[in-house]
């Protein structure tokens, strides 16, 4: 259970007098060439692999042929297509793979002195179905994404960290970054000491310590001693060596092992293991070590972890006792938040060290139960227990790096974007713990996509969708969005209300340019943005004339746009009209028309009814539109009662109601027409656009929200959520849970009659939310809002998915494709329930403030939605806040609700909160 160089052909290295550059020669020494006869199979040799321009010597070329031999042969044991050579006829990947330095190329950045443009003029690009293509790029693309095997290592470890170095794009790694990662020391401590994370016990003796480690608390298990010079040290080093190994900090520990640290012998090291008794040999070994120490390197003498002894049912199996050592994947995601993404573990003696390649790589739960430990609940435990210490890890080192410079971390924009951690499996304290032994990135992700490799042939759905490396990548295109949208100029239509503030904290996060349109002159949005122009947006009858107007305003005052979108209800059709007369990107203004209109939405998608099948037609429900009381009369004898009535342009379930019978369909339109005339009546529900109403066919089932968000007419990512029972007769809504809790086949039922509602009207580019309920025939469509989700929705997907709905409606409105995971997985459970100022105005002003919920917010004990700005009861009401809590399952999430409900007084005889959350289970 040592940290050894994985590289290296022996784990016993002698103390060699070998300067470093000596030894740097790829895997531990000898030429610079690559293995010869590595790889056996069956591909095409003959392809073009110099780069126009930029031609390599031999020993680059052998480089490079190499790791396309390697590329062909993980291909081919993963049963997928060989690569094509296409760089006559360059595709368009996302993901490309650079085989070569030559094939990149760092140029200044104008107006940004210091950094630099990566172009790529060829690479290897990945496709869907495990296509693959050799492409040249003329002219060259420019990276908005750079993540490179660094460090000291085999091949092109020097020419990729100068590649890394200072770019404008941003950077999952450095090697400046790489040498702090690289130093045991330096990690051990900040793993224990920030982290509290279990590290072997370990005695470092170090000669001018970096800044890093100069100062500071003491860390559990490791002691720090600073030497004032390498020699002379006899006394000190025999006196500290000597109370080390009579300590009670190395525990059961038998051995000890002693090994540099620094990041210039990271894969090159000495090292030695000795038993704990032979005092003189160990500290006759750190002397020796000393003479070879710079500044700002060390000698460890640490505890070799001894394995765990697993209980066997019944007798244990003849032979030597076997040791696990674990390695574990954590990635970076949204909000520089740790997630485990995969944990995989090697079986050997426990007498012989285990390395990465030495050993095949298997599961957690076959491991253990090789040796001994089968039982599913204490398996549980130890994947608990490897979870809490990997993101610990990766917590402490995102914030060691958070405190560094721009100069420290090699370029502004360099991260760390994922760590690997091998672990013994020891006891500590009775219980199973695992031990940090040494952060290993490259390593412990190959060895995780080696286990992947095993089974991609026989299961490739399974082997992609729980690769080791998709939160990784979705964190990669992220960022590569992050980087594409930097500066962008967006006109705004429509600034919305208190609940659509995160749209100016993210608009300065991403670095857009925001020019806004909006009636309110004295709106708060408007101090936050480039450009304010004040513009009535409420009448919509003139919403074309408007169009061409703000056409006119937009050209007079030179702004150069990149884009334009709402995400407001009553801007939706005059931003559509806008960017037709601007020629920028949007959906047509007839298919927003459309579907903003409800009734239209229907009685148009019952008309379709195919091919293709299933057709929207399938999913749509009856209804008529009402103008007048005449309209009403007719409408109770065509469409089956009960009934729901609602306004044709309305929002937020304002005036919607159940109606069981003809005098309610008359008492209900009545009522409407006096108190929702216009705009004044209800600012922001569509009254612009007149109250006329239409009646619908009141369908029984679940409902649910899916948001949807669509490119060129391709679905490219979905999410839904589930409602609880509606307060009728009014629809308010009540509860909501993502992600759902339906079986995946009813889930996808939801999506793709969604999807097929949304291209049925001719919604093509845009984020969409479409409200749906799943019937015993399957989805019925309520109604498509044309924009994103409102209320919690966008804070909830970009909580559990990572994925920012504000951003992708950015990108598209820019005529650029998000590149969103295809099957994202979410981070855990959320549950939350709707306050209503009707029936929690008294708890709102005492125990469930503003205040209160915001301070609970903060603490992260619930998450708290602002959805109205004042406490105001009315006769049509809209929730005031949605309060929602966060749990590992549905369960444990409404659990919390709950009783944080109940705590609150949000619960009650007349809102039964435990019924709202009824539906979840």
């Amino acid at each position: 259970m040592l940290s050894l160089d994985p590289l290296g052909p022996e784990w016993d290295c002698p103390l060699g007098s070998k300067d470093l550059e000596e030894e740097e020669g790829p895997w531990g020494g000898g030429s610079g060439l690559p293995p010869p006869g590595s790889f056996s199979g069956s591909w095409r040799h003959d392809v073009g692999l110099d780069c126009k321009g930029s031609l390599e010597g031999a020993e680059a070329r052998a480089w490079t042929t190499y790791y396309y031999s390697l590329l062909q042969s993980c291909l081919q044991q993963a049963g997928l297509p060989e690569t094509q050579d296409r760089s006559q006829v360059p595709r368009t990947g996302n993901m490309l793979l650079c085989l070569s330095p030559a094939w990149l190329t760092k140029v200044p950045a104008p107006g940004q002195p210091g950094e630099a443009v990566l172009l790529v003029s060829k690479a290897v690009s990945f496709h869907p179905g495990g296509l693959t293509f050799l492409e040249d790029f003329v002219p060259p693309r420019r990276a908005t994404y750079f993540l490179a095997g660094l460090g000291l290592g085999p091949g092109r470890g020097r020419e990729a960290a100068e590649l890394a170095r200072d770019l404008t794009c941003p950077t999952g790694a450095s090697a400046e970054l790489a040498r702090l990662l690289e130093d045991r020391l330096l990690t051990r401590r900040l793993l224990a000491q920030q982290g509290g994370v279990a590290v072997p016990a370990t005695l470092a003796f170090t000669y001018k310590p970096p800044a890093l480690l100069r100062g500071g608390d003491a860390s559990p298990g490791v002691r720090l001693v600073e030497l004032s010079g390498k020699e002379g040290q006899e006394a000190l080093v025999k006196e500290e060596v000597g109370a080390f190994l009579h300590s009670g900090a190395l525990g059961d520990a038998l051995q000890v092992a002693v090994k540099l640290s620094g990041w210039r012998w990271r894969g090159r090291q000495a090292l030695r293991v000795y038993p704990r008794v032979e005092l003189g040999t160990v500290v006759d070994t750190v002397l020796a070590l000393l003479e070879k120490l710079e500044e700002e390197e060390s000698v460890l003498v640490e505890a070799v972890c001894p394995p765990a002894r697993l209980p066997f049912p019944g007798s244990p199996p003849p032979g030597p006792e076997l040791a696990v050592r674990i390695c574990a994947v954590v990635c970076r995601t949204q909000g520089d938040r740790p997630l485990l993404s995969k944990v995989v573990c090697s079986v050997g003696r426990q007498d012989r060290p285990l390395r990465h390649r030495s050993s095949l790589p298997q599961t957690l739960e076959v491991a253990l139960a090789r040796c001994g430990l089968g039982e599913t609940g204490q398996v549980a435990v130890v994947r608990q227990r490897v979870k809490t210490a990997a993101e610990a890890a990766l917590a402490a080192v995102l914030a060691l790096e958070a405190g560094l410079s721009a100069e420290q971390r090699g370029g502004r924009r360099a991260r760390t974007d994922f760590l690997g951690l091998d672990f013994a499996l020891t006891v500590a304290g009775r219980a199973l713990t695992p031990v940090a032994l040494e952060l290993n990135g490259g390593l412990c992700l190959e060895a995780c996509g080696a286990l992947e490799g095993l089974w991609a042939a026989q299961h490739p759905r399974s082997a992609a969708e729980d690769a080791a490396a998709a939160p990784l990548v979705e964190t990669m295109l992220r960022r590569s969005a992050h980087c594409l949208m930097e500066g962008k100029q967006l006109l705004l239509i429509g600034a919305g209300g208190v609940s659509k503030k995160f749209v100016w904290e993210a608009a300065r996060d991403y670095g857009l340019k925001l020019h806004l349109v909006e009636s309110d002159p004295n709106h708060f949005a408007s101090q936050l943005v480039q450009t304010f122009i004040h513009f009535d947006v409420t009448e919509h009858r003139r919403d074309e004339e408007n169009a061409r107007l703000l056409a006119e305003l937009v050209r007079a005052r030179g702004l150069q746009l990149d884009g334009c979108f709402s995400y407001w209800d009553d801007c939706l059709v005059l931003t559509a009209l806008l960017c037709q007369e601007l020629g920028l990107p949007c959906s047509p203004p007839a298919a927003m028309r459309l579907a903003k209109q409800k009734s239209c939405t229907q009685l148009h998608l019952l008309r379709c009814q195919g091919p293709p099948w299933p057709a929207p037609s399938l999913h749509a429900v009856p209804c008529c539109p009402l103008e007048s009381e005449a309209d009403v009369e007719k409408a109770v004898h065509q469409v089956p009662l009960p009934g729901v009535m609602k306004l044709e342009f309305g929002a937020g379930a304002v005036g919607v109601r159940l109606v069981e019978d003809a005098p309610q369909c008359h008492e209900h339109f009545s009522r409407v027409a006096r108190d929702l005339q216009g705009e004044a009546d209800h600012p922001g529900i569509g009254l612009g656009w007149g109250n006329a109403m239409l009646l619908m066919e009141f369908v029984e089932g679940t409902e649910h929200d899916v948001d949807l968000v669509l490119f060129g007419g391709r679905l490219l990512a979905a999410f839904v959520s589930d409602n609880g029972p509606t307060r009728l007769p009014g629809f308010t809504e009540t509860a909501a849970c993502m992600p759902t809790g339906l079986a995946p086949e009813q889930e996808a039922q939801l999506v793709q009659a969604a999807f097929r509602c949304c291209l049925g009207c001719g919604l093509l580019d845009g984020v969409f939310n479409v409200e749906l309920k799943l019937t015993g025939a399957g989805p019925k469509l309520i109604e498509i809002n044309p924009r994103m989700g409102g209320f919690y929705l966008r804070d909830w997907i970009l909580e559990l998915y990572g994925v920012d709905l504000l951003l992708a409606a950015a990108m598209v409105a820019c005529g650029l494709r998000p590149a969103l995971p295809t099957h994202p997985r979410a981070r855990g459970h959320l549950v939350g329930v709707m306050c209503l100022m009707s029936q929690h105005l008294q708890v709102l002003n005492s125990t469930s403030s503003r205040e209160t919920l915001q301070g609970l917010h903060d603490q992260g004990l619930l998450r708290f939605n602002l959805l109205e700005e004042i406490l105001e009861q009315g006769e049509y009401e809209e929730p005031y806040c949605s309060v929602a809590c966060a749990g590992s399952s549905p369960a444990e999430a409404r659990l919390r609700l709950l009783g944080l409900c109940q705590g609150l007084g949000i619960d009650g005889p007349d809102y039964p909160v435990a019924h709202f959350l009824s539906h979840f289970k």
